[in-house]
């Protein structure tokens, strides 16, 4: 019985000192992984959504919704 405890307790700590190697690799995996997201989305806001260039952009109600309309706040002088 004594040695199916130590066969059991040998398989413990194999089985703990694999999971500190495969969390280790896990994790510089995801530290790679989210590099290459910063990465990425600097890249977007910089060259794709920066940049000195103007889009041709149409306002179909630029000009027609003031916010401040003379003819509907007008002042009454009495």
């Amino acid at each position: 019985m004594t040695s199916i405890f130590l066969l059991i307790s040998r398989f413990f700590k194999w089985s703990f000192g694999f999971f500190d190697f495969a969390s280790n690799f896990v994790n510089w995996v995801l530290f790679f992984v989210a590099t290459a997201l910063f990465c990425y989305w600097c890249y977007v806001l910089l060259k794709v959504l920066g940049g000195d260039e103007d889009k041709e952009y149409f306002s179909p109600t630029e000009g027609h919704h003031p916010y401040y309309d003379p003819r509907i706040y007008n002042k009454e002088s009495k």
